[in-house]
């Protein structure tokens, strides 16, 4: 299963299945929600602050416990291309 290389989330749960490139070509790698013609959403952002935006996500429109929400976040965004160091 692939996944967004910026919030974790499934490609194949994603409506449009993928963001687009720069080119409007579809993304491998980042979903709509994050990623839209070459660009991210929210560019700037650092990884603490996408962790706490993903919590609040997921909590608010995905019905996760909090706790549940911040140990998956804290577990995969990490991990992920776009945060790599």
């Amino acid at each position: 299963m692939k996944i967004c290389q910026s919030c974790g989330m499934p490609l194949d749960k994603d409506p449009n299945k993928g963001g687009t490139n720069m080119d409007n070509s579809k993304s491998e790698k980042f979903c709509s929600f994050c990623f839209t013609k070459g660009k991210f959403h929210d560019e700037g952002i650092n990884l603490h602050e996408k962790i706490e935006k993903n919590i609040k996500i997921a909590v608010e429109k995905l019905g996760i416990s909090e706790l549940k929400a911040r140990e998956m976040a804290e577990n995969i965004l990490p991990s992920l291309e776009r945060w790599k160091a």
